[in-house]
Order: structure tokens, then sequence, then C-alpha cells
């Protein structure tokens, strides 16, 4: 086993001595943390890049759902169609919107819901459908368009996932009456923290504009600890497999210098009605990563079509949907004794457990009952986490060690 250089998902995955600096450079210029130039020019690629005219920043991806949520004039009661195997933070932002979350089953091809699953839901009490990109599998966007306007209901595109380049997925972003996205640590880019939502109408992009307006300043402590999040990371993963990084990493967390993902609460299906700003500081995070968007998604690319050629070559189960071309948040594969193999892949310094497994609301100590969410109501999606194992294609994962991960998969 090497000890050094785990392979992971949730390590830091886009921490790197650059990112590190950069950090480092912000928590130098205290005067920047909560406003700044940054804000301002990440709406504007974002903008530009989604042919949006306006977009509003917040400060988590599930902030910015909540403020599309309000500014959908969602009702207390009324319903809006979700996916199972979906992130408990998505039926949290719809209960502290006062709306009803219910669960459209999914297409094993695709992990995303089926456009069958989602007509038998609609009734008089639905508002919108929340479609979900997972992983960077593009939902059917298209045809969920269509049974919108058919039946008057809001689209809206949860991208948090996925962010499109020049190179597609081209259909990502473009057909939601509102469309949100995350910058959260794990995502497609990431500023540690933080999120956009946008309108494709006037009147909802003025209402996303009055929320942004009236959300709250984090406070400097909290921006500290997410800038301190990239510079402990790119020291303490090297060290996990030695023990050393796994205890600096339960110090800082005991001491309250890393902050939780999902929090107790949100597990729960308790989410604070409140919404916090987009920090300038971490608008300075995801803009210098956007700006390298196509290197991003190309390494991400890369790593998509080793795992889908190897997955071939050894017969492995995998969402047939998925193409060579997709720059994946991560790669998932489907395979016997998931959960067995994830802990026997910890002695080998290697790291898959992601969240997103073994419930169909995700993380699995998620309240399920407070998710509305009725076991065996969504089979497929049942299945699929119960099965399902990923591969890490983020920034810092290297063909070498996607070659060492497959070794290690095919030797069982």
């Amino acid at each position: 086993m090497n000890p050094f250089n785990p392979i992971h998902h949730s390590f830091g995955p886009h921490a790197t001595v650059k990112v590190c600096m950069q950090a480092k450079f912000l928590m130098c210029v205290p005067w920047k943390w909560k406003n700044g130039k940054s804000i301002q020019r990440l709406k504007d690629v974002i903008s530009n890049k989604f042919e949006i005219q306006n977009v509003s920043l917040f400060a988590t991806g599930r902030e910015s759902l909540l403020a599309v949520l309000k500014a959908c004039n969602l009702q207390t009661g009324e319903e809006v169609i979700i996916q199972g195997y979906t992130c408990s933070v998505v039926p949290s932002a719809i209960h502290a919107a006062k709306g009803v979350p219910v669960y459209a089953d999914i297409d094993k091809n695709t992990l995303n819901m089926t456009t069958e699953s989602v007509e038998a839901l609609i009734n008089s009490r639905t508002k919108a459908v929340i479609c979900q990109h997972t992983f960077g599998i593009p939902a059917p966007v298209k045809d969920l368009r269509s049974i919108c306007n058919e039946h008057g209901i809001l689209l809206i595109e949860d991208c948090a996932h996925i962010m499109p380049d020049e190179n597609g997925p081209e259909e990502i972003g473009k057909y939601g009456d509102y469309v949100f996205f995350s910058f959260g640590r794990d995502k497609a880019i990431s500023g540690v923290s933080g999120g956009a939502a946008a309108s494709r109408n006037p009147e909802g992009s003025v209402k996303l504009e009055s929320e942004e307006n009236q959300a709250n300043q984090l406070s400097s402590y909290t921006i500290f600890r997410l800038l301190f999040y990239p510079c402990i990371y790119v020291i303490a993963k090297q060290f996990y497999g030695l023990g050393i990084g796994k205890a600096l990493l339960v110090l800082f967390r005991k001491v309250g210098a890393l902050m939780p993902y999902v929090s107790k609460d949100e597990k729960q299906g308790h989410m604070s009605p409140m919404i916090n700003k987009l920090p300038n500081a971490c608008s300075a995070l995801a803009l210098k990563q956007i700006k390298q968007l196509q290197k991003i998604n190309n390494h991400r690319r890369k790593l998509t079509e080793y795992y889908l050629n190897e997955s071939k070559e050894l017969n492995l189960d995998y969402p047939q949907n998925i193409t060579n071309n997709m720059p994946l948040q991560k790669f998932p594969i489907f395979i016997d004794d998931a959960d067995l193999i994830r802990q026997q892949l910890k002695s080998k310094n290697v790291y898959l457990d992601d969240g997103w497994t073994g419930s169909a609301v995700c993380p699995r100590s998620s309240n399920l009952s407070a998710a509305n969410y009725e076991k065996n109501s969504c089979t497929v999606a049942e299945q699929c986490a119960i099965n399902i194992l990923s591969l890490p294609t983020h920034p810092t994962m290297k063909i070498k060690q996607a070659k060492r991960l497959m070794r290690l998969l095919s030797s069982r």
C-alpha cells in the first residue's frame, strides 16, 4: 500500500497548492472577504456562458435552490417533484420554502428521473419539477420541458454536478425556467462554498435579485473557515494513509475550524429559511476555477473515457447512457457488495465513500420520514443506491491512480 496520495472523493478534491496559495492570499486581505469585484465578474462569466441576462449568487447551492423556490412563489402545501437518489438538502430546501417534496423514480442508465414517473405524479398541487443531472449525466430535459409546458408547471434545472464547457453537454442549463449551480468543495468547480441561480424570464430574475439583496452576509469567522479548508486538506490528505492526516482533520473539526458539508439538522430534514450572500472571497476561488473550466472538464473526460473503456473490458455494469466525452463529476458502476468493497479498499488507502450510497435520499444517515420519502416508492433508485460504487474524476485524481484503482477492482 502507498501510504501517501490516497484515492478519494472528498479529501479536498479541488485542493491544490495553487488553490491553497490563493486562499492564503485572500486570508491576508480580510477587507475583500465579503465585498469586491469578483462577485460581479463571476456573475458576468456565468451570464455569458448560459446566455442569461441576470445571475444571482448565494452562499451555497442549497440556498440557491431555496432562493429559486421563493422566487417561484411556492405556496404552503404545493408539491415539487424531485427524483429518488438525491441529496437530503434538496427536500430540506423544499420544506424550508413551505413546499412538499414528492419523488419520481429513476432510470438506471442515467441515474436521473424518468418522464413516465414524473407524469404519474403530476396533479393540481404540482408547482415544479426539479431536474437533476446526476454526476453530470444529462437528464431527459427536453422531454421534461415538454411535459412541464403541457401541464403549466415550472422546470428547475439542478446543475450542481455539472458545469458544461464549449464541448458540452450542450443541453445542460438551456431548458429550465430556472437553473441553479453549486460551487461546493466537491462540485464541478469549487469556491469551497457557493451557488448561483438564474431565471429565463424577467420576473423571475427580479425576484432572485431581490432574494440576493435581502440575503445576509456570512460572518468573517465563517469566511475564514471556508478559506482555511483547502489549506488544511492540501496537507492532510497526503498523509491520510499514515493516520497523521486523519488525526489533523479530526482535531480541526473538533475545534470548529472545518465546517461540515451537510449539517445534522439538514440530515434530519431541517434547513433554515435564512439565505446568505456569496462572499467575495469564495467568488474569487470559483472565478479562478471557472476560467480553467475547459482544462478541468477535459481532465474529467480523460478519466471518464478510461473508466468507460475499462468497465467494458471487465464487463462491469454501469449507466449505459454514459459516453466518453462527458466530464462526469464521478464515474458510477454497479457491483454486488459495494459497501464491503469500499470497506476493504480502505486498507489500500482508497476511500470511495462519497455519501451517495445506501439510500434513495443521501447520505444514508438522512431521516427519510423527515424528507417525506416513503421506502419502496422508488425501487430503481433504492437498488442503484445499494449497488453503486463511484470512481473519482476530480482535478487532483491522476490517471495512474485510476489505473491502480481498476487493477484493485479487477483483482477481486
